[in-house]
């Protein structure tokens, strides 16, 4: 460049004069240059997409097109006058309005006014940017001309938000959506863009230059710009990627640390909340679709590890928890302060009371990864035995049987003459005591899952009514109704703690005493009625008594029902 012209940016010097040169918009260019060679030009059309990714450029390439006058396959060529023109942006052809600084009602009525007007070429085109920005009343003074233009003038309408453009104007436009640009596909613009400006850049820096352009090619050449200004390719600290390697880790300490050196270094909290949010959603889009990712091969492979430590609960979670925090920043006196406490959040989910963190801790306790640190690890009792499918399902059955309507007791079958039972095999040898008797919420915690199935079920059944209670420092005490119960109660003692036994690994003296709490539900003597009952022994109501008039005619014999 010689020393008397001024320097020009990177993604001005390079900006696409040719629908060919556009990078990454395929689908758009095609389109539009079968319909300049074939002449099935719109009155109006709508581009839209992310910054950056080529609108106003292809909006200038139309508006080069239209007007070539050796136009060549559907492509201007670039060196006619007026060509030239558009290109330097002096042509009287094509009129650029910003709608973000002129979106008021007047500015559209004046554009109206002038698009009657002749035009040197054979094309008027109008180029609207930021088309989401105009007012309502600008919208409606632009409709009518919209939909029916003067038969020389094309609309192009360029936005970031389409979303924000009154329908009624999408509809009378030709719409077409500009993508992010691939990350394969900012490499070879990058270095081409390198080789013909002769910067000589190393490679690192184009891979930089890649990830913080995001899909963006303006922002991609941005950085490529800086960085060859500063003569350095070294990368800043990447603080998404080591703030999530902390939280992967549920290491608070060095998550925390890394949000200090981040605000050391002159980082706003939001912007560190933003890079975290970003990295997170890579993280969780690696795991669930690894084709959506946008990185180059070693970072996306990097993310996905981080993300399967996480796990999907734990990478929602942390997502929320982030998004909140964004959120609260607004209205909040340190925003740090709500970064920390997010990540504090995050990274320990003992920390916070939301089902998510429920379930990110379900989550890793069933992929068999529960974080204890070395303070925290210590002996405790003994893994209960697993409980027999077999007690589960008949102890099921005697809580359904007891429910269901119409249940009835069988005849006991009078006993066949044989040798008297054995009596239940006991350890030859009394275990030890336990070393410590286990508190009432062990025990209670124990009681239903691992000691109650494996219980005989008459000795089940009338010990189902108690509840543990706090005891002595030598004995497990054990709550009945009334002294009738715990009479009852006390013929079974055996069998409980034979059961508590061998589940603490070691033997643990029951005490049985009244329940001072409830007030007595058992006659003074128990009757033979009171039996508990054996599942085994129920059986099935007779069938046909489901309606009301059934159940009357029943209980009134020789009754008839009368329908009037």
């Amino acid at each position: 460049m010689a020393e008397d012209q001024p320097y020009q940016a990177l993604y001005r010097r390079f900006r696409p004069q040719r629908f060919g040169e556009l990078r990454g918009q395929e689908h758009v260019t095609r389109a539009l240059t079968n319909a300049v060679r074939e002449a099935h030009v719109a009155h109006a059309y709508l581009f839209s997409g992310p910054r950056g990714t080529g609108k106003t450029s292809t909006a200038r390439i139309l508006a080069k097109a239209l007007n070539c006058t050796d136009l060549q396959d559907g492509e201007p060529c670039g060196v006619c006058d007026s060509c030239i023109q558009v290109q330097q942006g002096t042509s009287l052809d094509v009129h650029e309005l910003d709608a973000a600084s002129n979106n008021g009602v007047d500015a559209m009525r004046d554009l109206v006014s002038r698009a009657a007007l002749g035009t040197p070429g054979r094309w008027k085109v109008y180029i609207v940017d930021e088309v989401h920005m105009l007012s309502t009343p600008a919208s409606n003074a632009l409709l009518k001309t919209l939909e029916e233009p003067p038969a020389h003038v094309v609309f192009v309408l360029a936005t970031t938000d389409p979303q924000k453009v009154l329908p009624t104007i999408r509809s009378r436009t030709q719409h077409f959506e500009f993508r992010l640009i691939g990350p394969d596909v900012l490499v070879d613009l990058l270095k081409d863009v390198n080789e013909s400006a002769g910067l000589g850049v190393p490679v690192e820096a184009i891979d930089l230059a890649v990830r913080r352009g995001r899909g963006s090619a303006r922002d991609a050449l941005s950085v490529l710009d800086q960085v060859a200004a500063a003569g350095m390719d070294e990368d800043e600290p990447s603080f998404g990627d080591d703030l999530v390697e902390a939280l992967a880790d549920q290491d608070v300490g060095r998550a925390l640390a890394a949000v200090a050196e981040g605000i050391g270094l002159g980082r706003d909290p939001r912007r560190l909340s933003e890079e975290l949010l970003a990295h997170l959603r890579n993280a969780f889009l690696a795991v669930m679709a690894r084709s959506l990712v946008d990185l180059p091969d070693d970072m996306a492979v990097r993310v996905e590890e981080q993300g399967r430590r996480m796990g999907p609960a734990g990478l929602t979670r942390a997502m929320d928890i982030i998004g909140d925090a964004l959120t609260d920043m607004r209205e909040a006196v340190d925003p740090r302060v709500s970064l920390e406490v997010a990540i504090v959040r995050i990274a320990r989910p003992d920390t916070d009371p939301s089902p998510a963190a429920l379930l990110e801790r379900i989550e890793r306790l069933e992929r068999g990864a529960p974080r204890t640190t070395p303070a925290e690890a210590s002996p405790g009792p003994t893994d209960p035995e697993p409980v027999p499918a077999s007690a589960v399902v008949q102890d099921e059955g005697v809580q359904t049987a007891r429910k269901a309507l119409g249940g009835v007791k069988k005849a006991r079958p009078a006993p066949a003459p044989s040798a008297p039972p054995a009596p239940r095999r006991q350890a030859e040898s009394a275990p030890a005591v336990v070393g410590r008797i286990p508190s009432r919420d062990e025990l209670t915690a124990a009681w239903a899952d691992a000691v109650m199935p494996k219980l005989q079920a008459k000795t089940r059944a009338i010990f189902a009514a108690g509840r543990w209670v706090d005891g002595g420092a030598d004995t497990a005490a054990f709550a009945l109704p009334n002294d009738v119960h715990r009479g009852r109660a006390e013929k079974h003692r055996a069998d409980v703690e034979a059961q508590l036994a061998a589940h603490f690994g070691g033997r643990v003296p029951l005490s049985l005493v009244v329940d001072e709490g409830q007030v007595a539900a058992t006659p003074t003597e128990p009757s033979h009625d009171e039996e508990s009952v054996d599942p085994n022994e129920l059986a099935d109501a007779p069938p046909g008594l489901t309606s009301p008039e059934d159940r009357l005619k029943q209980a009134f014999p020789g009754a008839e029902e009368v329908v009037t």
